[in-house]
């Protein structure tokens, strides 16, 4: 009889969307003229711009075409067009990251899980908390002891590492998934220092860095001397161009981040990753591929901020509604979430209940997010302006009367 990887078996039983999906069913069943209006989850609403889809099209066409059939690309790294699309964006705000250090995926979340493939399962790993399931869920599942830094209202949900600590992998997501903050170059220049201190490696979500409109906030952890000596960076084009059901997005591993193998020799974590990738991965199809080039032309640039100004403007509605209520919060503003305090120091599972029966609108319970979300709870801004206004109406009303 086959053996399981009891690592499972350690996992929550469902996923946290899992959950919140069956009690969505179980209050329609309940009540199946109820108007639910969802700020839970993070998937976009508005159509893809139509650049991009042209180019898409145009892809489709030259699959139809035996001049220009493409079959299995090369390199397994991604299409050269749209690697040099993705280093001119980063250098547009002053990363320097060549085409050979970008690899091409079918969006942040998987690269997020499968990284770890190519280290051991006795690393220590550090994640902020509250955080993204990814991180937690993939390093439970190889059995790797986890350490936790600590964000919360006291340092703006902005954890910073504790030198008496040691990790060898240190996971960082800015502008943050869940809470919609940010951190500085100053900050992440201290994250850089400790992992050199601890020979650690970074693995950096950026997947939100569209959002960020404030100024001095890096778009890359490669804005930061030091940073291409001990991170690697992972992005999407799902909230930056509205991807989640396209999936397109690219891991950035710099030719600099060498490990030392357990003989001492030197390894490159390019080579490894590639080497990995080689055996589990085909690669991204042509048509995305041109598709997400032509998010990084000119019109592309242009077209995408158009919908991104749309959702920001659908977070500063949510802010406005929580500073008039005077509801503690962060994000808004760098980021397409806000994540606030719930009200009369409520559990985030009971007011995900309260807001639901009494308003049927569908948030994200903060605890879902790690022990320090319990308390605090997420929305999101992808959602139609209309409705997220009439969410925020019904929240006054809910808010006020308790």
């Amino acid at each position: 009889m086959p053996q399981l990887n009891e690592n499972f078996l350690k996992l929550e039983k469902n996923y946290l969307f899992i959950n919140i999906a069956k009690k969505i069913a179980a209050f329609k069943e309940s009540n199946p003229e109820a108007d639910i209006i969802r700020m839970g989850i993070g998937d976009v609403t508005l159509p893809i711009a139509p650049v991009v889809i042209d180019a898409m099209k145009k892809g489709c066409d030259e699959m139809g075409v035996k001049e220009t059939f493409k079959g299995y690309e090369d390199s397994g790294a991604g299409y050269d067009f749209l690697r040099e699309a993705v280093s001119g964006y980063y250098k547009s705000f002053g990363a320097d990251v060549s085409p050979d250090e970008i690899r091409i995926n079918d969006g942040a979340k998987a690269d997020c899980g499968n990284i770890v493939d190519i280290f051991g399962n006795d690393n220590v790993i550090l994640v902020t908390d509250p955080a993204y399931p990814v991180y937690v869920d993939s390093n439970l599942m190889c059995g790797r002891k986890i350490i936790y830094a600590d964000s919360n209202e006291e340092n703006g949900f902005a954890a910073m590492p504790d030198d008496s600590v040691h990790a060898d992998i240190i996971y960082l997501c800015s502008p943050n998934n869940p809470t919609g903050s940010v951190y500085t170059a100053d900050q992440l220049k201290v994250w850089i220092n400790y992992a050199k201190k601890n020979n650690a490696i970074i693995i950096y979500d950026s997947a939100y860095e569209a959002f960020i409109t404030e100024d001095g906030i890096p778009r890359s952890i490669y804005c930061v001397e030091g940073a291409k000596e001990v991170a690697i960076e992972m992005c999407s084009l799902s909230k930056t161009a509205g991807f989640t059901g396209m999936r397109c997005g690219y891991t950035v591993i710099p030719n600099d981040l060498i490990v030392k193998a357990s003989d001492g020799s030197d390894v490159s974590v390019a080579q490894l990753w590639g080497r990995r990738q080689g055996s589990k991965f085909n690669g991204v199809s042509y048509p995305v591929q041109c598709a997400a080039a032509a998010v990084f032309t000119e019109e592309g640039l242009k077209q995408i901020h158009e919908n991104i100004d749309y959702y920001q403007e659908n977070a500063r509605i949510i802010a406005d509604t929580m500073t008039e209520l005077g509801v503690k919060f962060t994000g808004g503003v760098n980021s397409p979430y806000i994540w606030f305090k719930c009200p009369n120091d409520m559990d985030s599972w009971e007011f995900f209940d309260l807001m639901l029966n009494k308003t049927a609108v569908v948030g994200t319970p903060g605890s879902g997010f790690g022990k320090n979300g319990n308390g605090w709870f997420r929305l999101t801004a992808f959602g139609d302006r209309q409705r997220t206004a009439e969410a925020m109406e019904r929240f006054k009303e809910l808010v006020k009367s308790i």
